[in-house]
């Protein structure tokens, strides 16, 4: 991603939270809600299996390192790990997001070595998808493979909204290794520097330390956005599901 691009994932980020944060107080209600509800006409449904997370949020992304928060955890193996990122790189949701990222970014002409028309699209698409497929490998099997760590997005679920705001945010800092303790993501910041580093091989313009440093921390907060969209999708697909029913 180059300056414009840049300006992209921060209206992105923001476009993900401020709405995603004003919904909160209301969702977490409505599970409650749900939560009394089903506790008192069947006490037997605490024995049935944790809800499964939507394969998208949004209808648009990914959502395939989702996982209830476990009663007991488990690890995953190697293979798992990279499983999770190839469904996450190649899913039509990645293309999509690619595709759009490289309409905005020829617009906006941000990198102009790449030139216009559909030759220049095609770099443009090329470029950001490499961007979504490298970082989504270093990040949830490269760097967790050597580092043991799980690249799984464990959603909170329950809760006051802004207590399930400020789980996410942490998640992005603080994971698990595969023997279940906390520890610092590494997979997290190491994955994103080195999927910028790599990035300056085929971004021939603005190769400076400061853009550079800029584009980690414009990815981290993206990550940490979608997770947040993540978190709270399921309760207001609910919503939306409810309203179309007319309840």
């Amino acid at each position: 991603m180059q300056l414009q691009m840049v300006t992209t994932a921060r209206a992105l980020v923001a476009a993900l939270i401020l709405p995603l944060a004003l919904q909160c107080q209301n969702t977490t209600s409505d599970a409650a809600e749900r939560t009394e509800a089903t506790s008192t006409s069947d006490n037997s449904s605490s024995s049935a299996p944790p809800e499964q997370p939507s394969k998208h949020v949004l209808w648009v992304i990914p959502n395939f390192r989702t996982s209830p928060i476990p009663e007991e955890y488990t690890p995953i193996t190697t293979k798992e790990k990279f499983k999770i990122a190839a469904q996450d790189s190649f899913d039509r949701g990645t293309v999509a997001l690619a595709a759009v990222f490289a309409g905005e970014g020829q617009l906006g002409n941000s990198t102009p070595s790449f030139g216009q028309g559909v030759q220049g699209y095609a770099r443009y698409f090329g470029t950001a998808y490499a961007d979504f497929v490298i970082g989504n490998y270093m990040t949830e099997a490269i760097y967790p493979t050597l580092l043991h760590q799980d690249p799984r997005y464990f959603r909170k679920g329950t809760g006051s909204g802004w207590s399930r705001l400020a789980y996410v945010i942490g998640q992005s800092f603080w994971t698990h290794n595969d023997s279940g303790r906390g520890q610092v993501n590494y997979s997290e910041v190491v994955g994103n520097s080195t999927a910028v580093a790599i990035s300056n091989a085929y971004y021939p313009d603005h190769r400076t330390v400061g853009n550079a440093i800029s584009k980690l921390g414009v990815q981290i907060g993206v990550d940490t956005a979608a997770n947040i969209a993540k978190e709270f999708w399921p309760d207001m697909e609910r919503r939306f599901s409810r309203k179309h029913r007319g309840e």
